[in-house]
C-alpha cells in the first residue's frame, strides 16, 4: 500500500516541476544523458487509466477465482482479527502523521501487506491493502481519485509478487497457507524476488504516474533509490516475522505496532533530510545544488529540440545595509519577502532558486532569444524594486541581474552559472539593472587567464610600451599628449588594449599595470623636459585606482623622483571613479588636485555623466567621447549633444577635448561649436617616444616653461581644404581614433607613416 504526502506525489515532489540531471560530457546532449535517467524520463500516455483499469480486471478476476471454488477470502478466528487490529493501528498512525508525511516512505503498510501475501497469498493482501486505502482516503477528503490510484498501483504491486511466488511454485492461499515452517535455505530466493516485485511494481509505476514530464533530478532519484533500498531491507527483514506470528502466535500480532512505527519515522526522517539537501532553509525555495542539476536538464532538453535556454543570476543591492542597521532577524524576514516576490514574478515555465545570502536565480528552461531573456530579467529587477513594508519601515531595495543563454554563452549548467555571474558583477558595477554576459569583459576563461599570466611577466619585463597621441588646439598648439598602453605579444602579436586592460581591471593586476604606466609615462616626461619639449602627459586611472589607499601620496612621490612639475601630469578619470565609495574617491583626488595634478573627465556623455558628478570632480577638462563625434557631421542629434555639452563644459570653467576626430568635416564642425582641442587620427595616430618626439619637434607648437623658453615659430589655423579636395584625399585612410582609456581603439596598422599625413593639411606654419 503507497501512501503520497497528501495524495500529491512521488518523493520530492514539493520541489518545482522538473529537475536537471547531471551530465558528464560539456555538450550535454541527449546522448550524455545517464540511462538512469533516460528511464525516469519515459512517460506512457494514460498510464494512470491504464493503471485503473488493470487492478480492476486483476482484482475482479481474482476475487470471482476464490468464490467460484468456495475458498475464503481472508482468515477467520485470532488470526484474522489480529490482522485487523494490526491494520487498523496502521490506519490510525497514517492518519496521524498528516498529509504531509503520506509517502510509500512509510513501509509499515508495505510490510504488513508483504507478510499476508506470503502468507496467505494475493487476494487476502489485496483487501488490507484496499481497507488501508480507503480509510487513510476517507480521512484525506477530496482526494479519492488519488486515493483509487494508490490502491490499483498496491493490487498490481501484490500481483507481482505474488507472479514471484508462482515461479517458484509458491501458490499461498487462506485453506493453505505457506507455512513458515516449511521455509529453508530455497525458499529464501522466492521471499527476496517477491519483495522486491512488489516494490519496483509499485514505484514505478507511481513514479511514472505523477513525476514531471521532464528528466529526473540524478540526485533525487539517486536518494530516492536508496530510501526505497531502505523500504527493501525493512520488508525482508519484517515481513517474514510478521508471518511466522501470525502462523504460531497471532495473538502477539498488534505488538509489531511499535517496530512498523520506528521503521516509520527513520524514513521519514531520511526523506526530510534529502529534502532538505535541495531545499534553501529559510526561503524555502530550491537551493544551488538543484538549480544546477535541473539546468543540466533544461540544457538537455534545449539541446535536443535546438531550443535557448537562459539563468538569471540576481543580486539585490546594498542588502548589507539592512543587515548593519536593522539586525539579521530583520534581513531574513527581508529576504522571505523577496522569495515570495520572486515567485510571483516569475514567467511562465520559469524556476526560481536561492544561491545564498541575497543571490538568487532563475532558471528560462525556454528563451526565444537574447533579448526575451533580457526582458525576462528586467521584469524581475523590477518586480525585487518596488517598496515593500517591513515592521513598519517602507524599504526600497534595487537589484542587479546577469543572463547568460545558452548555447551562446556556456554549454553546461556550472559555465552557465559562471557567467550569469560575471554578467551580474558587471550590472552591479556599472549600475546598468541588467547585463548580458559578454566574453570580452570575463577574466576568467582558460585562454584570458593564460594572457592575464603572460601579461604580468610583461610587465615585470618591461615589454609592454607607452605611444603618445596628440591633443591639439584650433590655433595649432599641442596642448598634450594622452599615453595609450601597447602590447605585442611574442606569440599572439599585437594584442588590442581592450582586451589585456579589460582582463586587468578584473583581475588584482590592475594597480601594478597604472604603476608601470605612470612610472614609464614621467620618465618620458622627464627626458623630454630635458630636451626642451614641455608638453604635459595624461595617463588613465581606473577607478580601483583612485580607490586604493595612498594612491595620491604614491603620485606626488613619482613626480618628486622623476623631477617632473605636478602640472606637467594630467590624470584621466571615468565618472565610475564615484559610484563605489565615493567619500574616499572624493577625498583621494583633493588630494591629487592639492598636489596640483590635473585632471580630465573622460569618456562623457557615456554611462552616468550628470551635473553632480561635474561639480564634485576636481577636473579642469572634459573629454567628448568618439561615439558623439564620429557621426557629428551627419547626426543632428549628436551635434546637437555636442554643442550642449561644450556650452555646459564652459559654463563650468572646462576646457572640452573631442576624441576620435578622422576627418575635416568634423573639425570644422566642432570648430565652430567652440570646442578647445581635437584628438584622433586626422592630428596623429598614437605614436612610439621616438616618432612623438619627431611630431613635436617638427611642429614646435608646445607649451614651453620659462626655463625652456626660446623662439619658434608661430602656428596659425588656415582654413581646411574641403572634404574630397586632392590635399584630403592624399592622407591615409582614417580608422578608429584614439582615447578610450589607455587602448585609443584598434591599433593603426604601423608606426612609420609620415607625419605631415598625420595632422590637418590646412595648419602652416608662418614664415
Amino acid at each position: 500500500m503507497q501512501e503520497f504526502p497528501g495524495g500529491h506525489g512521488p518523493p520530492y515532489s514539493g520541489l518545482p516541476d522538473g529537475a536537471g540531471g547531471s551530465s558528464t560530457g560539456p555538450t550535454a546532449g541527449a546522448e550524455d544523458v545517464p540511462w538512469v535517467q533516460r528511464i525516469a524520463a519515459l512517460r506512457v500516455p494514460g498510464l494512470p487509466l491504464l493503471v485503473a483499469v488493470g487492478a480492476a480486471v486483476a482484482l475482479g478476476t481474482g476475487v470471482f477465482r476464490v468464490l467460484s471454488e468456495g475458498r475464503a477470502l481472508f482468515p477467520s478466528g485470532v488470526t484474522g482479527w489480529s490482522l485487523a487490529v494490526l491494520t487498523g493501528v496502521i490506519v490510525g498512525h497514517l492518519v496521524a502523521l498528516g498529509r504531509d508525511r503520506w509517502w510509500g516512505g512509510t513501509g509499515s503498510g508495505a510490510a504488513l501487506t508483504l507478510a499476508i501475501l506470503l502468507l496467505y497469498g494475493w487476494v487476502p493482501a489485496v483487501l488490507v491493502s484496499l481497507a488501508v486505502v480507503v480509510l487513510v482516503g476517507a480521512a484525506r477528503r477530496h482526494r479519492w481519485r488519488q486515493a483509487v490510484l494508490h490502491g490499483a498501483v498496491d493490487i498490481l504491486g501484490i500481483g507481482s509478487g505474488a507472479v514471484a511466488l508462482a515461479a517458484f511454485g509458491v501458490h499461498p492461499s487462506v485453506e493453505k497457507p505457506w507455512d513458515p515452517e516449511s521455509w529453508g535455505y530455497p525458499a529464501l530466493p522466492a521471499i527476496v524476488l517477491a519483495a522486491c516485485a512488489y516494490l519496483v511494481a509499485t514505484r514505478a509505476l507511481l513514479w511514472f504516474s505523477y513525476a514531471p514530464r521532464k528528466t529526473g533530478l540524478l540526485t533525487v532519484l539517486r536518494r530516492s533509490l536508496l530510501r526505497h533500498g531502505l523500504v527493501a531491507l525493512a520488508l525482508l527483514g519484517i515481513s517474514p516475522l510478521i508471518a511466522v506470528v501470525a502462523a504460531h502466535r497471532p495473538v502477539l500480532l498488534p505488538l509489531f505496532t511499535v517496530p512498523l512505527i520506528a521503521l516509520d519515522s527513520t524514513l521519514w526522517i531520511a526523506r526530510v533530510r534529502a529534502e532538505e539537501a535541495l531545499r534553501d532553509p529559510l526561503t524555502g525555495l530550491p537551493n544551488r545544488q538543484w538549480l544546477l542539476e535541473r539546468t543540466w536538464s533544461a540544457l538537455e532538453e534545449a539541446d535536443r529540440t535546438e531550443a535557448r535556454g537562459a539563468l538569471v543570476l540576481i543580486d539585490l543591492d546594498r542588502f548589507r545595509s539592512v543587515n548593519d542597521t536593522l539586525g539579521h532577524l530583520a534581513g531574513d524576514r527581508l529576504l522571505l519577502k523577496i522569495a515570495e516576490r520572486l515567485r510571483g514574478a516569475l514567467p511562465r515555465g520559469a524556476e526560481a532558486a536561492r544561491l545564498g545570502g541575497d543571490e538568487f536565480a532563475v532558471l528560462l528552461p525556454l528563451a526565444d532569444s537574447t533579448t526575451s531573456a533580457m526582458r525576462a530579467a528586467r521584469t524581475l529587477v523590477s518586480a525585487l524594486g518596488s517598496p515593500l513594508d517591513l515592521d513598519g519601515l517602507t524599504l526600497v531595495l534595487e537589484a542587479s541581474a546577469g543572463v547568460a543563454v545558452f548555447p551562446e554563452h556556456a554549454r553546461e549548467a556550472e559555465g552557465l552559472l559562471r557567467r550569469a555571474d560575471v554578467a551580474m558583477y558587471e550590472a552591479k558595477r556599472d549600475r546598468t539593472g541588467v547585463e548580458v554576459y559578454e566574453a570580452t569583459r570575463d577574466g576568467n576563461t582558460p585562454d584570458r587567464l593564460g594572457l592575464l599570466a603572460d601579461l604580468r611577466r610583461a610587465l615585470d619585463a618591461g615589454e609592454v610600451e607607452l605611444h603618445y597621441q596628440p591633443k591639439v588646439r584650433f590655433d595649432g598648439v599641442v596642448s598634450g599628449l594622452e599615453a595609450l598602453v601597447r602590447w605585442v605579444h611574442p606569440e599572439r602579436g599585437r594584442v588590442p588594449p581592450d582586451e589585456f586592460i579589460a582582463i586587468a581591471e578584473t583581475s588584482g593586476l590592475m594597480p601594478r599595470l597604472t604603476e608601470y604606466v605612470l612610472e614609464t609615462a614621467l620618465a618620458q616626461v622627464a627626458r623630454w623636459r630635458k630636451g626642451g619639449l614641455t608638453v604635459p602627459v595624461a595617463v588613465n586611472v581606473s577607478p580601483r585606482d583612485v580607490h586604493a589607499p595612498g594612491f595620491a601620496g604614491a603620485v606626488a612621490g613619482r613626480l618628486a623622483r622623476h623631477g617632473v612639475p605636478a602640472g606637467a601630469l594630467q590624470l584621466e578619470i571615468t565618472e565610475h571613479v564615484l559610484l563605489e565609495d565615493p567619500q574616499r574617491a572624493a577625498d583621494t583626488l583633493a588630494a591629487l588636485a592639492g598636489h596640483g595634478v590635473k585632471m580630465s573627465l573622460d569618456d562623457f556623455g557615456t554611462g552616468y555623466s550628470s551635473l553632480v558628478h561635474l561639480r564634485r570632480l576636481p577636473v579642469s577638462e572634459l573629454k567628448i567621447d568618439r561615439s558623439f563625434v564620429a557621426r557629428l557631421a551627419v547626426d543632428a542629434e549628436d551635434a546637437e549633444i555636442v554643442r550642449c555639452t561644450v556650452d555646459l563644459a564652459h559654463s563650468l570653467g572646462l576646457l572640452v577635448v573631442a576624441e576620435g576626430v578622422e576627418d575635416d568635416e568634423t573639425w570644422e564642425r566642432l570648430r565652430d561649436l567652440g570646442c578647445d582641442a581635437v584628438q584622433g587620427w586626422l592630428v596623429a595616430a598614437a605614436m612610439p617616444p621616438d616618432e612623438t618626439t619627431a611630431w613635436l619637434r617638427a611642429r614646435d607648437g608646445v607649451p614651453d616653461s620659462p626655463e625652456h623658453s626660446r623662439p619658434r615659430p608661430e602656428l596659425e589655423c588656415g582654413s581646411p581644404p574641403a572634404t574630397g579636395s586632392a590635399t584630403s584625399s592624399s592622407r591615409h585612410t582614417p580608422g578608429p581614433a584614439g582615447g578610450a582609456p589607455r587602448s585609443s581603439g584598434p591599433q593603426p596598422p604601423g608606426p612609420t607613416q609620415s607625419h605631415d599625413a598625420n595632422r590637418p593639411t590646412g595648419w602652416q606654419p608662418v614664415q
